[in-house]
């Protein structure tokens, strides 16, 4: 199982039209900000930090089962 995981993110990695983003330190604290501000919700700090790097990137489709996207305002694919 690890190996075919493995082998499927170098699959994508080495797909022209994924772009990877590295956090830095001002996305993991706008994740945070996020993360803080919702009490309410489960939302991982991980979800958060994504969250707020894909609406510094306008990405508004997300391929995920996480319904917290959707919470957010994402548009879910899966």
């Amino acid at each position: 199982m690890r190996s075919n995981a493995a082998r499927a993110v170098r699959s994508v990695l080495d797909n022209a039209e994924v772009q990877v983003v590295t956090v830095d330190l001002a996305a993991f604290l706008a994740g945070l900000e996020l993360y803080d501000s919702r009490p309410d919700k489960a939302y991982s700090l991980t979800d958060c930090v994504s969250m707020e790097l894909m609406r510094s990137l306008r990405i508004r489709e997300v391929l995920t089962h996480d319904r917290h996207f959707e919470q957010e305002g994402f548009q879910i694919l899966l």
